[in-house]
């Protein structure tokens, strides 16, 4: 009897339309049909084995979850193989294994009852076994050499997808601060403009308090955190959300306070927003150049001041080589992993301690 709701046919062609759009442009034709093909088939055979399968008893979630996740392995461990140099004669045989173990390991795990995180560990933990294996056998065989097999193992598209998640997070972060700086500048000729008659009386003075929102005596750097709120007062909600998380609680907090005055550009003189703008850089984070020295060194204030459980316990869910990472940096010692991921890592922990 068909798992109800659950139409694997369906299922496996939207996975293959989806991969066409995907897979990386350059990529010689024949091999981006073979990731669409591989991933289809694949896809297709898990489907209908499991709804074959009546003594599985499994729902359409957990049919669907099943064979997304041989999907997506298929779609990453398939082009891993074109980039690794080995014959095309020889991937189906790769790819075969890969997908036979994700099938048995996945649907034993839910069929056990297993949280999804570990189930996906579990499935990666042997996707690279299986994958290093095969390449070995290979090489003893004396289909591959030495250099092809390194090459080989150290293909890995899910990493390198991940490294451009994290790119596009830094450029979309330059171009927060881009628009800014723009604003800001806007901001500040527009406030100029309309107070141009009120400039010489306002000049030097305290800024009067409204309904107990500003406290007389304002400082300097007070100043520049409200010209700063004028600014964020126009950005959208997730654009505020990702600045003010740079500051500390106090700053991030009186910022919102100031945020909220209906009447906020009414306190605050046009030649102070200019001038207190100009100075807002050193209050928003500089970013460093990504290094190994700079990385650790992030890491080694975290270990400082968090203790080693806590920093644990936040990846307790992650990939063994992020783990690895962690441990070795601990001892001061930089685990063999691209720098980006790296960089991804101790930022992930930093946010989440």
């Amino acid at each position: 009897m068909a798992i109800e709701g659950f139409d694997y046919k369906e299922f496996a062609a939207s996975m293959a339309e989806q991969a066409k759009d995907l897979v990386p442009a350059d990529l010689k034709p024949h091999e981006k049909e073979y990731i669409v093909k591989t991933l289809g088939n694949f896809t297709m055979l898990a489907g209908e084995a499991l709804a074959n399968d009546t003594s599985l008893a499994l729902n359409a979630e957990q049919a669907v979850f099943i064979t997304q996740i041989i999907a997506e392995w298929s779609y990453h461990k398939s082009i891993d193989l074109i980039n690794s140099g080995i014959l095309p004669q020889y991937w189906d045989s790769i790819m075969q294994k890969i997908a036979f173990t994700i099938f048995e390991v996945a649907k034993q795990a839910v069929i056990r009852k297993i949280p999804n995180e570990q189930l996906l560990q579990a499935v990666e933990h042997h996707v690279v076994k299986v994958y290093k294996q095969s390449i070995e056998e290979l090489e003893q065989k004396g289909i591959i050499d030495a250099e092809i097999k390194n090459r080989a193992e150290n293909q890995s598209n899910i990493d390198a997808m991940a490294q451009q998640a994290q790119q596009a997070q830094a450029n979309q972060s330059q171009k927060t601060q881009e628009e800014i700086a723009a604003e800001s500048e806007r901001q500040a000729e527009e406030a100029r403009k309309r107070k141009e008659e009120r400039r010489a009386a306002k000049r030097g003075k305290k800024l009067p308090a409204s309904s107990g929102a500003i406290p007389q005596g304002l400082s300097h750097k007070d100043l520049k955190l409200m010209s700063l709120a004028l600014v964020l007062k126009v950005l959208s909600q997730d654009k505020v959300t990702t600045i003010l998380n740079k500051f500390d609680s106090n700053d991030s907090l009186t910022i919102s306070q100031y945020m909220n005055m209906a009447d906020l550009e009414s306190h605050i003189d046009g030649d102070l927003v200019t001038d207190c703008i100009k100075e807002i850089k050193n209050f928003l984070p500089v970013k460093r150049k990504l290094s190994k020295e700079n990385v650790l060194a992030d890491l080694k204030r975290l270990y400082a001041t968090k203790s080693r459980e806590k920093i644990e316990r936040v990846i307790k869910n992650e990939r063994p080589i992020v783990k690895r990472f962690v441990s070795k940096a601990f001892d001061g010692e930089f685990e063999n992993i691209p720098l980006k991921v790296a960089g991804i890592v101790a930022e992930y922990i930093e946010d989440n301690v």
